[in-house]
């Protein structure tokens, strides 16, 4: 940062300002989605949330695929559970299939050439 004049110091001070409030509101930002990111779901809002049939969120409870708490008779779902569930879920491409069957050839020709 270049060195300023006493007479640009009502522009450096309002520059300043703009940007403290700018971080702020990136801040804040942050904290809403924290909030939103532990936020307990019904099993209404997590089938709206996932995009399928509260039936088929009904399956997915009976047959363990999916995380779920069940304090008494209800079922409550977290989303940041569910989000790192469909994270977990996700199928991969041939291209990545194939750079890591490329990658398992050549560590294996390592160690054979080391033996």
């Amino acid at each position: 940062m270049e060195p300023f004049s006493f007479e640009k110091l009502p522009e450096v001070i309002r520059v300043l300002f703009e940007k403290v409030e700018h971080i702020e509101d990136l801040l804040q930002g942050l904290q809403h989605e924290d909030s939103t990111e532990n936020e307990i779901l019904t099993i209404q809002e997590a089938a709206k949330f996932l995009k399928v049939t509260v039936s088929t969120l009904y399956t997915k409870v009976s047959r363990r695929e999916i995380p779920v708490s069940k304090p008494g008779k209800r079922l409550y779902f977290n989303k940041y559970e569910l989000k790192k569930w469909i994270i977990a879920s996700r199928k991969k491409t041939v291209i990545e299939i194939s750079k890591e069957a490329e990658d398992r050839i050549k560590t294996l020709n390592k160690h054979k050439n080391f033996v």
